[in-house]
C-alpha cells in the first residue's frame, strides 16, 4: 500500500531543497532542486523536441557520477541561461567538482515553451532567466507552493493552464520516491473538458480533487485536443511549443544505470497522466537523482515495486500542478478550479 511523505513534495526524499523564481509580468520562471549533498543523477528524453543542457554526462558510461543540482525553466532556449544563474549560487558558496583547483557546480537543465502565453517577452537584449535561476538557488526550501510558480508559471495545458506539481510515496521498504513536474503538455490531463484526470487511478485521497473517473466515460474521452489550435492562441500545433519537464527523485542508494532506469519508469507516469504524451512538439524529459540518505538497497523483489511508483508518483505530480494553477490577468486559458 503506498502513502505520501509528510510533505507530499519531492522534498520529502532527504537530501534535496527546491527553489522557485517567476516573473508574472513574463509569465514564466525558473525552478531548481538543489542536493545537499552531489547526487547520483540520471537523465530520460522521450520528447521529440527537447532543450537541454549536461545531459550527455548523465549517460552511464560517461565519467560524471553526480550532480549538483538540477534546473527546470520556462523560456524555451533562452531558459538555458538559468542554470547559469543556479552555478553561479553554488560557486559562491564553494560547491563544485574539484578540476585543477576549481570548483566546478554540475547542474544540467531543461525548458519547456512558454514564449507564446501571453506575457511580455521584450525583455531587450539579454534574457532575464540567469537572473531568476540565481534567485531560485537562493529560495530553495524544503517547503515549496504548487501551481503557478516557478517554471509552471507560464505553462499551459490543452485547454487549461499547466503549473508546477509535485508528489511523494513512502514504500513498505523504508524508502521514499519523489516528483517534480512543470507540466506544459502539447496534450490534455483531463479528460477531455471534464474536471477528471487521467491519473485518477493512482490519486492518493484527494491530492487532485478526488474525483475518480467520469461515468459513463465521455464520448469524446479520445478526442486530441492541441493547445495552439484554440483561437484565442492562433496558429497550429508546432514542434517545440510545448513540454513536460520533471525529475524523479529517491533515497535509495542506486548506481548511475539504476538511476537511468529511475528515469525510465518515471516516463510511463507521463502516459498516464497526459493524453497525448511524447509527441513531436513535446520536449519530454525526466531527470532523476538518487541521494542515498536511506542507505537503502532495493532487492530484485522491491525493484517492481520501486519502478512502479515512480510513474504513478510522477502521474500524480503532473495533475497537481494542473490541479493547484491559480488565474492572472492576461491569461489565455482558464484553471482546472474553474472548470
Amino acid at each position: 500500500m503506498f502513502r505520501t511523505g509528510p510533505r507530499n513534495l519531492i522534498t520529502d526524499v532527504a537530501g534535496l531543497r527546491v527553489g522557485n523564481a517567476a516573473d508574472a509580468r513574463l509569465k514564466s520562471g525558473v525552478t531548481t532542486v538543489l542536493c545537499d549533498e552531489p547526487a547520483v543523477g540520471g537523465v530520460q528524453i522521450l520528447g521529440g523536441a527537447p532543450g537541454t543542457r549536461e545531459t550527455d554526462l548523465l549517460e552511464p558510461h560517461n565519467s560524471i557520477e553526480a550532480v549538483h543540482a538540477v534546473v527546470l525553466s520556462g523560456g524555451s532556449a533562452f531558459g538555458l541561461d538559468a542554470a547559469s544563474g543556479v552555478q553561479a549560487a553554488l560557486r559562491e558558496k564553494g560547491i563544485g567538482v574539484d578540476v585543477g583547483g576549481f570548483r566546478v557546480p554540475i547542474v544540467p537543465a531543461a525548458i519547456l515553451f512558454d514564449l507564446r502565453n501571453g506575457g511580455d517577452k521584450d525583455w531587450g537584449r539579454y534574457p532575464p532567466y540567469r537572473d531568476l535561476g540565481y534567485e531560485a538557488a537562493q529560495t530553495a526550501a524544503i517547503d515549496f507552493p504548487l501551481g503557478t510558480i516557478g517554471a509552471g508559471a507560464g505553462a499551459l495545458s490543452s485547454g487549461l493552464k499547466g503549473g508546477l506539481g509535485s508528489a511523494s510515496t513512502v514504500l513498505d521498504s523504508g524508502v521514499t520516491i519523489g516528483a517534480l513536474a512543470a507540466a506544459n503538455p502539447t496534450g490534455s490531463v483531463t479528460i477531455a473538458r471534464t474536471r477528471y484526470f487521467w491519473a485518477a487511478p493512482f490519486e492518493i485521497g484527494d491530492e487532485f480533487g478526488g474525483l475518480g473517473y467520469p461515468s459513463p466515460m465521455p464520448d469524446d474521452a479520445r478526442r486530441i485536443l492541441l493547445k495552439y489550435r484554440d483561437k484565442r492562441v492562433g496558429g497550429n500545433e508546432e514542434p517545440g511549443g510545448n513540454t513536460t519537464i520533471a525529475v524523479i527523485a529517491t533515497d535509495a542508494v542506486l548506481t548511475k544505470a539504476a538511476a537511468k532506469r529511475l528515469a525510465i519508469s518515471a516516463h510511463d507516469g507521463f502516459v498516464r497522466a497526459i493524453w497525448p504524451v511524447h509527441t513531436p512538439a513535446d520536449g519530454d524529459l525526466v531527470f532523476a537523482l538518487a541521494t542515498g540518505k536511506s542507505g537503502i538497497e532495493l532487492t530484485a523483489d522491491a525493484a517492481v515495486d520501486f519502478f512502479a511508483a515512480a510513474g504513478a508518483t510522477m502521474a500524480r505530480a503532473i495533475s497537481r500542478g494542473v490541479h493547484a494553477a491559480t488565474p492572472a490577468e492576461g491569461d489565455l486559458f482558464p484553471v482546472w478550479s474553474s472548470r
